[in-house]
């Protein structure tokens, strides 16, 4: 076990006995081997409480990294895979099962132990996401990575003392689960366009608006919700709150019937005179818009990280089916057709986990930008479309039998190209790097 050397070197022995006792016990240490909470292994994204982090380089934690994989696909494969097609058909994943994440220590992982939870760095985070992906059970993935990878670090970077210690505990065992409500019936990608109204009041704010295909909606007990509190602000008119789902006037609607990630509660939510107190506003009034900007370069990362191993689950299915599928007196993987574009899809596959694994790292660092994750987010969803498709086509009519896991992994696929900002928005952002603004020649 190597000694946590920022958390406990300037404690006095029995403090820092105590301190290590704590982390110890934290189920990621069990998984692991030893717990990553020095100053260089405590760091996520922009993480505003430990700015001066030393960048750790991938080789130091692969050992680790590689034992928390183990652990987690154990897991999923015992406690998700097999009931991956019961939750599509019901269209919701067991509250059960997120508080059996939270205890395996599975849940944002890379929370600081200050805030109660492992420390550990945003790679550990990643792992999670990749296996899930792998085991198909893509709608929770997704919900895992809104809960962890989008919920967590709005409170972590943004959130006062008090609402990280109400929230974040809850968060990481799995006793709530968390949710962020942007997108409204005519507002998507355009954020500016919210109408959902947050009002001064003495005693805080009245909420009132509805929101649509939120991810967990139906599963949350957060919800952190862009409201307008000043209309004839534009952008900086834009505020977030911190909604809980047990108060008067929030209402879930239906459970969205959507064509893929059946699994994930998607719903409609609806707020009708919602009081809250001047603690539920997320950093300050106005600055949510700047809030929702500065966690996009993450949750556009995850999504392709989420799109990288769907998308190399997708190729190792197809490769197995062809290699047993007979046809014209041969296998399929026999025919120059088949091998040729399962060649140029490896091809990508292995430029698509280079590019990955390079974000990851510059997430890791807090150097990811913008630019380069929307290019994540955009090449490496189309690639999962790609090969989803090819597994669709290769696999003849099985690929289109729902029980065929390809075919839940293409219809799961679609809207990666869609949520966490179109793709269109996706090529727009990477040439304004280069070309600026159409409307600002």
């Amino acid at each position: 076990m190597r000694r946590c050397e920022a958390c406990c070197s300037s404690l006095s022995l029995p403090a820092a006995a105590e301190r290590r006792g704590a982390l110890l016990r934290h189920p990621l240490v069990a998984v692991c081997g030893w717990l990553l909470v020095d100053a260089g292994r405590r760091h996520t994204l922009e993480n505003k409480r430990d700015m001066g982090a030393r960048v750790v380089d991938r080789g130091e934690i692969r050992g680790e990294l590689e034992a928390f994989r183990a652990s987690v696909r154990r897991f999923v494969g015992r406690e998700i895979a097999p009931y991956t097609a019961q939750w599509e058909r019901e269209g919701i994943v067991p509250l059960s099962v997120w508080r059996a994440l939270g205890k395996a220590g599975f849940l944002c992982v890379d929370v600081p132990e200050t805030d109660g939870g492992a420390g550990a760095d945003v790679r550990f985070s990643v792992v999670v996401l990749e296996e899930l992906a792998r085991a198909n059970a893509g709608g929770l993935c997704t919900g895992v990575m809104v809960h962890s990878d989008i919920v967590a670090p709005y409170l972590v970077h943004h959130g006062s003392q008090q609402q990280r210690r109400q929230w974040l505990p809850r968060l990481i065992s799995g006793e709530v689960v968390g949710a962020i409500a942007m997108t409204e019936p005519s507002a998507g990608s355009d954020l500016k366009a919210l109408c959902t109204r947050a009002r001064a009041l003495p005693s805080g704010y009245l909420i009132n608006g509805q929101k649509t295909f939120i991810t967990n909606g139906q599963n949350a007990g957060l919800v952190v919700t862009a409201t307008k509190t000043d209309p004839e602000a534009g952008a900086r008119g834009v505020s977030l709150f911190l909604v809980d789902a047990a108060l008067p006037g929030y209402r879930r609607g239906r459970n969205l019937d959507k064509v893929g990630q059946h699994m994930a509660d998607t719903s409609e939510l609806f707020f009708e005179d919602v009081s809250v107190g001047h603690d539920a506003l997320l950093g300050t009034e106005g600055e949510g818009f700047g809030i929702l900007m500065s966690e996009l370069p993450r949750e556009r990362a995850m999504i392709a990280v989420f799109a990288q191993a769907a998308a190399e689950a997708a190729f190792e299915w197809t490769v197995a089916h062809v290699r047993q599928r007979q046809a014209f007196g041969t296998t399929l993987s026999a025919l120059q057709n088949t091998r040729f574009q399962l060649a140029q899809l490896a091809t990508e596959l292995d430029v698509g986990r280079t590019f990955i694994d390079h974000c990851v790292d510059e997430l890791a660092a807090g150097q990811l930008d913008a630019t380069r994750a929307a290019k994540a987010k955009l090449y490496l969803t189309e690639l999962q479309g790609r090969a989803c498709e090819l597994g669709v086509q290769l696999h003849g009519g099985y690929g289109y039998m729902a029980e065929y896991p390809i075919a839940r992994a293409w219809a799961d696929a679609r809207v990666q190209r869609i949520y966490g900002g179109a793709n269109e928005v996706m090529l727009e952002l990477v040439a304004r790097s280069f070309l600026g603004r159409a409307d600002q020649p």
